[in-house]
This record gives structure tokens, sequence and C-alpha cells, in this order.
């Protein structure tokens, strides 16, 4: 699966920043930077990746934005969490920051998307979109993905709206937005009861503000789980 890519002058430096993002998560996951431990200077990353040290400083910025590392001033940056190595099995090779990326993109506009909703659904799309919802409910009752069933519920958010044009972004980009909803469903089938539950929760809060014409609560509820969801990818052992 081909993801987007920034058409920028420095697009292959960026690219590069990417591999070596990928590479230093992948080495979290499975345990060579272990939690808790400071990750090599710099330089030695630089020279271990064949980078330049922009480059590696690129990589650790978003290594930090995403919550797996932190800094620790004049010490160096230090491994916050260990993700599910699982995770990345799941994303193309080369492309989970641009998974990462599209969740942000998501966080915009679909956060959009539920304000709209509670502006413009109609009879018809609060059937679609409480019969998402149950279909989502029922998956967990039995133990199932239900990426497609969660992936259905956003689509019925869209159709709210109103808007032929967020419904036609979610026909464009239906691959991008499918791998975000099947890894952040697979990876909660090994989460607790209670964390499984709180994805759930989440949708039932969206969906209620919708319901209820409250606009900036259904934007607001929506931004909180995309960006819950993209953080969500990142939790692990």
């Amino acid at each position: 699966m081909t993801f987007m890519v920034d058409a920028v002058s420095n697009r292959g430096a960026t690219r590069f920043s990417d591999i070596i993002y990928e590479k230093i998560v992948g080495m979290i996951a499975d345990g060579n930077f272990p939690v808790n431990e400071r990750l090599p200077p710099e330089t030695k990353l630089a020279a271990d990746f064949g980078a330049s040290r922009p480059v590696v400083r690129e990589a650790l910025e978003r290594l930090r934005a995403d919550g797996l590392v932190v800094s620790r001033k004049g010490s160096g940056s230090y491994v916050r969490q260990r993700p599910d190595s699982s995770m990345l099995k799941m994303v193309p090779v080369g492309s989970l920051a641009d998974v990462q990326r599209f969740f942000e993109f998501r966080a915009g506009l679909e956060a959009e998307a539920a304000e709209l909703a509670a502006r413009n659904w109609q009879p018809a799309d609060k059937e679609r979109i409480t019969a998402a919802l149950l279909s989502i409910e029922q998956c967990l009752r039995n133990g199932e993905l239900g990426a497609e069933e969660d992936q259905a519920l956003h689509d019925a958010i869209a159709m709210a709206t109103g808007n032929q044009f967020h419904i036609t972004l979610r026909e464009w980009f239906k691959p991008h937005f499918a791998i975000g909803h099947s890894v952040t469903r697979s990876l909660s089938l090994k989460r607790t009861p209670e964390q499984i539950r709180s994805v759930q929760d989440e949708h039932a809060v969206i969906v209620e503000a919708i319901f209820a014409h409250r606009e900036t609560e259904a934007h607001d509820a929506m931004k909180k789980h995309i960006l819950n969801a993209r953080a969500r990818m990142f939790q692990g052992v």
C-alpha cells in the first residue's frame, strides 16, 4: 500500500528520516532499546544508520511527538514505552510515519465531519449510525475484530454531514482509513476488557453528541477519539 508523500524539495531527506524513525521504532519494539534506557547519542545513531545528524534529529523529534521517547535536558533521549512488535507487521514496510501522519489528517477532517453531522443529520443518518454502533457492539461481544464495522460507523458520520466532499474523501482514501482501523482494532484485541470497552465508549460519546446536535462537543469528542487511536498504536508491553 502506498501512502502519500509530501512533494517538497527535501522529499528525499524527509523519507530517509522516516526510514530511521521506523528502524528505531522496531528496535524499541524488539527490546534492543529497552524502556527507561538512554538511546545512543545522535552521532552514534547517525553513524549506525549511515545518516546525517539532522536526519536522525528529525526522526527523534517524531519519536518524541509519538510518545515513544522523552528528552532529558543534558542527558539525551530515553525510551518511554515499548510498542507491541506485532503492530509493525500490520503496517506496510516504510510507511509507519505516513500512517501516523494520516491519523493527524484524520483528527482534523473527522472532527469537522462530526460537527457537521451534529448540525445536519437526518432520520436515515440516525438509523445508519445507530446500526453501525450496534454492529461494533456485537463484534465486541463475539470477540471479533470489527474493523469494517468501525469504518462503517465513521462512514455513516461522514454521510450525515450532508457534504459530498466528506463522503468523496473517504472513498478516495478508503485504503488509508482501512489500515488505520485494522491496526488499531487488531491491537485492541490484546488489551484488557476495560481498554477495549473504552474505545466503544468513545464512539458512544461521539454519537450521543451528534444526535443531541451538540456540535462543539461532537467535534471535540471525535478529535480526541482519533488522537487516542493514534496513541493506541504505540501502546504495548
